[in-house]
Formats: C-alpha cells, structure tokens, sequence
C-alpha cells in the first residue's frame, strides 16, 4: 500500500506539473488560456507592480531555496526521501497557479512589431523557446528531473541512485538550454506589454541569479569534472566563452 500511494502521488504531481507547464505557454503567449499574461486581473498601475513583483518573487524564493542541498538534507527528515522530488514539483507548480490566477495585467504597449516577417519571426522564436525547454528534459532525463524515476524505483523496492553527469546534444553547445529557452520564449514576443516586459526582465534576472547557486553547487557535487565542462562549454550563449580562465589549482601550479 505504501509504494502504491508512493508513485500515485508521484504520478498526480507529474501531471499536476504537466497542466501548469501547458498553462505557462498559453500564459505568456497570451494563447486559449481564461488568464494570461496581457489579460490577468484588472488593477493600477502601482498595485500591479507590487502584485506582479511579490508573485513572481514568491515563485523565485521557493523554486531555489527548496531545490538547495542543504534545505533537502532538512526537509527529507519529514518528507521521505522518495517523495521528496516529487514534493518539489508540486510546490512549484502550485506557485505558478497562484502566479497566472493574481497576476495583474499591465497594458501599456512598449513596442509592437506589425512588420509580417518580423511577427512570424518571433512567433517562431517563441515557439522554439517552448521546444527547447522540454527537448532539454529529455536530453538529460526528464522523467528524474520531475521525480517519476524516484517513484518508479520505490515501487520496484529499489534504492535512488543518481545519474551519471553527462552533456548530450544541446548541452555540449551551452550548459543550460533549458534555462536559454525560457529566456527566448519569454522575450519572443510580437507585442511587448509593460506587464509582460516585467515579467521577462524578473524571470531573466532570477535565471541568472539561480544559474550561479546551480554552478556552485553542481561543481561541489562533481568537482573536477564539472570544472573541465565549464571551460568547454558556454553558460548561455552558444559561442560565447571566456577564454583562459583557469581553476584555483592551475594558478598555483602555474605560479611555483
């Protein structure tokens, strides 16, 4: 009974995650969805700022601080540890629900790209960002990265065991695509609004922020190996890489 409520609960977490991921590209693509990012709660100016910036800081707290080492090696005393993913998950997709339900629309228009070519542009740019997020998830393991495998192996009665470190396709051309494609389908946008300019300089700026606590603590989990990928490879953009850095152990050797 135990392993059957185990990967039923993981299971409605996966799809919980899935509604919210759907939900997110409609949001900001202003698509199908009741509440979007250009059509949320009527308010003022001043009120949605503050909304706007508290929600989408409630998002950002909770998405880091409970994806931390050291907040997981607390948490999984209350929460078994082959729930724990899944836990994660849920907490941020309810987030996001709570985001799209009180966002507050802000309708000043900053720019509005009415040439054809440049509107299918970034309507196409918009939709690769999309493709590139979820085919990231798949390149590395999807079904780990939203807490199925945990489940899955529990059921099974077998322990977790990670995944080796490895950096297929889009990941030996810069170390986060998940991250870039958020960030282009963010900004794709024909139509800039002032609310949605808000919400892609705060997401921007939280991904670059997260980007540097992920470093660090990928490169305390995997050390030298994880040293080498980041002289290989770029953060974000393809191509753009710092030439010449070199680890604390190079110096010195380099100095005696």
């Amino acid at each position: 009974m135990k392993r059957l409520l185990t990967i039923a609960y993981g299971a409605t977490c996966y799809l919980i995650f899935l509604a919210a991921f759907l939900y997110a590209i409609g949001f900001v693509g202003n698509l199908v969805v009741p509440r979007s990012i250009d059509n949320g709660v009527a308010a003022s100016t001043g009120q949605a700022v503050v909304v706007n910036v508290v929600l989408l800081a409630l998002f950002a707290v909770q998405h880091s601080v409970m994806a931390r080492p050291a907040f997981k090696r607390r948490w999984t005393r209350f929460v078994p540890t082959t729930v724990e993913r899944s836990t994660y998950v849920l907490a941020s997709s309810l987030v996001l629900f709570i985001l799209f339900w009180q966002w507050r629309t802000m309708p000043a228009v900053v720019w509005n790209v009415t040439w054809p070519p440049g509107r299918i542009g970034l309507q196409v740019l918009f939709w690769l960002g999309w493709a590139t997020v979820l085919a990231s998830t798949f390149m590395i393991n999807h079904f780990d990265l939203f807490g199925l495998r945990h489940v899955y192996l529990a059921w099974h009665a077998k322990p977790y065991t990670h995944i080796a470190f490895r950096a297929p396709l889009l990941y030996r051309v810069v170390r986060h695509p998940l991250m870039l494609g958020f960030i282009i389908a963010f900004w794709a946008a024909p139509r800039m609004t002032a609310g949605h300019l808000l919400f892609a300089l705060a997401t921007t700026g939280y991904i670059l922020i997260a980007l540097q606590l992920e470093e660090h603590d990928l490169i305390a989990a995997l050390g030298d190996q994880y040293r080498q990928y980041r002289r290989q490879v770029p953060i974000l953009i393809p191509g753009f890489q710092r030439h010449g850095r070199r680890t604390d152990a190079e110096t010195a050797t380099k100095l005696v």
